[in-house]
Order: structure tokens, then sequence, then C-alpha cells
């Protein structure tokens, strides 16, 4: 429960309307936001051990030890380490009724058994605890670049100090987040040490989508030109197997961002209900489709990039020089192919139309976009619009296969094609899909999702889906 107290009196310098802050710590986050403060009007004053050594202070800021400086404000903010707490011990007299801000942070995840700012309460029991700026870094602060780090969140256990403290960081043009009470400190802290947590999923699956493809590729396309034929085709390291990888991580990521939709749609048509919980693997992996999403449109890109730059690579020049020089002695030419023409033409405009989609997710996936249309809306462009995106890529692939899929002459050692491999995925994604969305079976599943259950007992308490489980709309 938060605690109310008595309005805290403001501590004023000679001038009314500067309200003094005092800092503990002059290394370089104390001196951030000292800087930021007396741009805002504030009087900053340092409590240091060493006042007179103390250097490269803001300009119009004062020093003096702890106990004279914490006398001049009852609000200080405590710039030092954990490890150096020891010394807030004797001032526990100084410090009773003042507001005290921790916005200190650790060196990893749950250091201590207890957070920073629970410490900090425990040492100057008399004082109340704030938890702030932990999440802003001394850079933004002086540099003015938060457009990307506004948030400040603050926790405490007294209503009035915390409010004290938000209205203080709303003055220094950053947006506060009341996280509760003190006990939310831990959590705080450990925010900032979490290091692109939904990303790890899809960085290590593209990690191990590339290096299997690309040891497959390598095996196909030169160990095995140079046992058979003592032919160097290492050169195809460069753009050719790259260019074979990008793709396939491209789709393969696609359609991993619509198959836990489609393995949730079969759990709960086997359940008969909505309300259980989905696996743990299978909610983080819902809750990673959009980073799934933004990196296959990385490898996308890449695959634009790299086929761009085709026509200009030596191999294909010199291909195409001794090919004219062939056929002008020998004084032939190869007969023109409508059926190939249609092929390739088909092949290229399906991967525009793929890639033009694929681009279109990607945008709408921003924040800045997604905020600007409705559910429904988002939705139809997420989900409707993403299917698209995987036909037209999945047909793309397949179309770049044509007649070489069932043909003997493609197998290498036995292997097929990697793009053959490719399509697995995405094939069994879309076969699954259709069968969902056939009427005697789409009636059923929105049904449940609506609320129907096929046992009519209640379920047991805590079996209820967590909200980023029960839209299975696949979203980038």
């Amino acid at each position: 429960m938060e605690k109310t107290t008595d309005a805290f009196p403001s501590t004023m310098n000679s001038s009314e309307n500067q309200e003094t802050v005092c800092i503990f710590g002059t290394g370089d986050f104390g001196r951030s936001l000292a800087l930021k403060m007396l741009q805002c009007d504030y009087s900053i004053v340092f409590g240091s051990r060493n006042p007179h050594k103390s250097s490269l202070l803001p300009s119009g800021a004062e020093v003096f030890s702890y106990s004279e400086a914490a006398q001049k404000s009852d609000i200080v903010i405590i710039a030092v380490h954990r490890e150096h707490y020891d010394f807030l011990k004797e001032l526990t007299e100084v410090l009773k009724g003042k507001i005290l801000v921790d916005i200190s942070n650790n060196l990893k995840i749950n250091q201590y058994p207890e957070s920073n700012a629970e410490y900090l309460a425990q040492l100057v029991p008399g004082a109340h605890i704030v938890k702030a700026f932990n999440t802003i870094s001394a850079w933004a602060l002086q540099s003015g670049a938060l457009d990307a780090s506004r948030q400040v969140f603050v926790c405490g256990n007294d209503s009035k100090a915390k409010q004290r403290v938000m209205d203080m960081v709303r003055t220094l043009g950053l947006t506060p987040l009341d996280q509760g009470s003190l006990m939310a400190a831990k959590e705080i802290e450990n925010y900032p040490l979490h290091l692109f947590p939904m990303w790890k999923f899809p960085f290590y699956l593209s990690a191990i989508l590339c290096i299997f493809f690309f040891f497959y590729s390598v095996i196909r396309d030169i160990i095995y030109p140079y046992v058979n034929g003592k032919k160097d085709s290492t050169f195809r390291l460069a753009i050719s197997i790259p260019n074979r990888i990008f793709p396939i991580a491209a789709l393969t990521l696609l359609a991993l961002v619509y198959l836990p939709g489609v393995i949730a749609a079969i759990l709960q048509l086997y359940r008969g209900t909505k309300y259980r919980r989905f696996p743990d693997w299978l909610d983080h992996w819902m809750l990673c489709r959009k980073q799934l999403g933004l990196v296959a449109l990385g490898f996308a890109f890449l695959h634009v990039l790299y086929t761009l730059v085709i026509p200009i690579r030596y191999y294909v020049r010199w291909t195409l020089k001794n090919r004219t020089i062939t056929q002008a002695t020998a004084k032939t030419e190869d007969p023109f192919s409508t059926s190939t023409a249609w092929l390739y033409d088909s092949y290229i405009a399906l991967g525009i139309l793929g890639f033009f989609l694929f681009v279109l997710l990607g945008i709408t996936s921003l924040p800045s976009v997604s905020n600007t249309v409705n559910w429904r809306e988002f939705r139809f462009v997420q989900s409707k619009l993403g299917y698209m995106t995987l036909i037209l890529c999945t047909a793309h692939t397949m179309v770049y296969g044509g007649k070489r899929f069932l043909s003997p002459s493609s197998l290498r050692w036995y292997l097929p094609s990697a793009y053959v491999i490719a399509l697995i995925i995405p094939c069994t994604v879309l076969v699954i899909k259709f069968i969902l969305i056939l009427p005697c079976i789409d009636k059923i599943l929105t049904q449940i999702r609506q609320g129907w259950e096929r046992n009519s007992k209640p379920t047991s308490n805590g079996q209820y889906l967590k909200q980023s489980s029960i839209h299975l709309d696949s979203q980038l």
C-alpha cells in the first residue's frame, strides 16, 4: 500500500521561482542531470566527500559536503553506486523526512537479493525513497537526444513524494510512468540491462537457418563440382551462395510468422475452448512475430540488392560473351521459347509483387503507422495481406524451380536444391491454413474464439489465456 504524508515544503534559494535540488555524487550522470535541471531553472547543490577537489561541474552549481548539501534541499538525488551507500548511515538524521531519489543501476540482472532502492530504504528508514531516472543515459541528457528515451519509470511507497518527483520529470521535458510501489524497483533496475529481449529468438533462429543453408549450398555448389570434376567454384561464396541463402531465410522466417497462429488455432480446436493457456514456448513465439517478420524483410532486401548486381558480375558477363562468340562462330542461335519467357516473367513478377507486399507489412508494423489505423484495418493488412505475401513469395520460389523440381539431374549426392527444402514450411503453413478456413472448420473456430466451449464445465482458476495469445491474427 502506498503511504501519504503532508505536503513537502519547497526549498528555495534567493530567487523565489527556483527550487533547489541536491545531488549526491559528481560523476557523469550527476553532472549531466544537474546541467539539464539548471537549463530548466532549478538551483543545484552537489554533495561530495571532497567538495574542494570537485571539478567539471556545470556553471551555476555549488558543491558542499554531504551534510551541508542535504540541508539545503528536501529532494536529494543519490547519484552514487550502491557499494558506496554506507556513508548515508551517518546522515540518517539529516535525511529524515526528505525525498531520496535513487537513480542507480547494477552491472547484471538480479545482482542483489533486493533492489538498490529497497536497500536504500533500509539504510535511511526515515526518508521517502523514490526510484527514477535510471532508464535515462547521461549522454542523452547532455546531447538532448531524448526522442527514443523520454520515458522515465518512477516508483515509491509515498504517493506525494512520488508525485513530486514526477512533476520534476515533466519539468525536464520527460515523460514519467508511475510503476507503483517500491516493490517495482527491481524490475525497473533490470530494464536497462536487457539486450533486445524480443529479438534474441529471431536472431538465433536466423543464424541457425543461414549457417545450415550455407553449408548445405557449399556441399552442393562447391564441394560436389570439385570432387566430381576438379572444378573450382569457390568464387560463388561471394554472391551466388549468399543470394541463395537470403531469399530462403526470408521465406522461411515469413512462414514462421504465421505458423504459431496456425498451431494456436489447432490447439483451440482440439481443446474446444480458448480459456486455457498456450504453452510458454508458443506464447513467446507469438510475441516475437513482429521481430521475425522484420528480420525476414531485411533478408528480402538483401536478396533484392544481390539480384540487382548479378548482371555486372564477371562470371555472368564472361558466360554471356562466350555464348555469343560460340553462337556467332557456329552461326546458330537459340530459338525463342514463349513458355520459357512466360516462366521467367512470371517468376520476376511474383517476386516484385511479393516484395511490395512484404515492404507494406513492414511499414504498417511501425508504431507511427499502426497508431493511425484501427484494429480491423491493422488485422486486415497483417493477416489477409500477410498470407497473400506468403502465397506470392512461395509461388515465386516454385516458379523459379520450374521443371527442375522433380528432375534427377538437379540432385547432387541425392541432395535436392536448397529452395526445395525452403518450401517445406511455407507450403505446410498454407495447406493447414486452407483447411482451417474451410466453412465447416472455420465456423467452429469462430465460435470458440467468441467464448463457446465444447465442455460446459467452467475452467479452473488461472487457466485463462494471456492477452498476447488471444489474438491469433498474425502480425509483423
